[in-house]
């Protein structure tokens, strides 16, 4: 939501501002926008294979939802965790088996539809809790397992923000081929009425003019805001990692959940009082 009103911001104080003291239609080429639209296209086309396309369009969309990412998520994560580590402690590492094989019909696991609307995050908890009923790797083995593993998961979440940030750099050029295309046109009615010529100078400068407020307005908002949520999404998965490793450590369930709760963003993360109130409240139901 946001998004939309920095553009709406990003508007009024450009177009706004010039049409207080000169006429809109002067911007209106239309030739010039679908040069500049198609040549985005084109770039985009051109940079990307069927895969990496679909991701990149794919991940626009999410840019005017709410991050999933806050407090009452991590809560719900943490109390899962505890859940799940509680019963290993009482019952062995083999009781869990059942909840890992199949999560949606975990008694524990549905319990916390927040957390299972994420299949990643569902399955990189069961991944590695698969390992530990194995039994056949260390901590030492499985932390260096995550890291290659967040890290992978890291650098594709980036690629569609990478190239938005990469077409945002490109469209400005772009601004300047449609100008200069313009420019060319001029050149050749210089013999046109001085009043002609100035209306076709004006129309070959709109191309310049959006490329530059296209980029730094519009298209290099969304990069930022795609690489924000892939900051804040691969939190989530250190999370998962602080606690898992601290249970194979061998402490205890609530001393494990300590361990991921300090791993969050302080916005996000609850104190050691609200989060010991709310595994207590749901023991209670």
């Amino acid at each position: 939501m946001l998004l939309l009103v920095g553009y709406v911001i990003v508007l009024a104080a450009s177009v706004g501002t010039y049409a207080v003291h000169g006429s809109l239609g002067a911007l209106w080429v239309p030739l010039e926008y679908l040069a500049i639209i198609g040549l985005t296209i084109g770039y985009l086309v051109a940079s990307n294979g069927p895969r990496s396309l679909k991701a990149v369009l794919g991940a626009i969309p999410s840019v005017l939802k709410g991050t999933p990412y806050n407090k009452a998520l991590y809560m719900d994560l943490l109390a899962l965790l505890f859940e799940i580590l509680s019963k290993v402690r009482k019952e062995g590492l083999m009781s869990i088996e059942g909840d890992v094989e199949n999560p949606e019909a975990s008694p524990i696991f549905s319990k916390y539809p927040s957390v299972m609307k994420d299949h990643h995050v569902v399955e990189f908890i069961t991944d590695y809790l698969r390992m530990m009923v194995g039994g056949n790797l260390n901590a030492f083995e499985i932390e260096n397992l995550m890291d290659i593993e967040i890290e992978t998961h890291h650098a594709e979440a980036h690629f569609p923000a990478h190239m938005m940030q990469s077409t945002a750099g490109a469209i400005p050029a772009m601004g300047i081929v449609v100008a200069v295309m313009g420019v060319v046109n001029v050149m050749g009615s210089v013999g046109a009425p001085p009043a002609v010529l100035g209306k076709m100078i004006g129309g070959a400068l709109v191309g310049t003019f959006l490329g530059i407020l296209l980029s730094y307005g519009f298209v290099e908002p969304i990069a930022n805001q795609l690489n924000r949520q892939v900051e804040e999404g691969s939190k989530i998965y250190h999370v998962i990692k602080a606690v898992l490793l601290a249970s194979m450590n061998g402490y205890a369930p609530q001393v494990a959940i300590e361990f991921g709760r300090k791993v969050l963003f302080s916005a996000d993360r609850p104190s050691f009082a609200e989060l010991e109130e709310d595994l207590k409240n749901r023991k209670g139901k």
